[in-house]
């Protein structure tokens, strides 16, 4: 839509708008896999269930306000958790 429509100025306002809601839902989405990873990665058993928490929390979030799909999500949270789980079992 052309920028001089009243309708258009509007379109364009809120899509302003949600891409920087979207943009930072998913960069607060990333960090919180980033440190997922990180404390995987270091065999953190405990810090990695707390974060493994606050990312599915975070992935679910981001499907439920349409930045992510849903599906997209709950792989997400399979491998991540597949990931907690291994650790944890190898710990035992």
């Amino acid at each position: 839509m052309a920028l001089r429509i009243k309708s258009g100025i509007k379109k364009n306002r809120q899509s302003q708008k949600r891409n920087q809601r979207n943009t930072m839902v998913r960069s607060a989405l990333r960090t919180a896999i980033k440190n997922l990873l990180t404390s995987v990665s270091e065999k953190d058993v405990t810090k990695s269930n707390e974060l493994l928490k606050a990312a599915i929390k975070s992935l679910d979030k981001a499907a439920s306000k349409g930045v992510i799909r849903k599906k997209t999500a709950s792989r997400h949270v399979s491998r991540l958790s597949k990931k907690v789980h291994e650790i944890s079992a190898a710990s035992i």
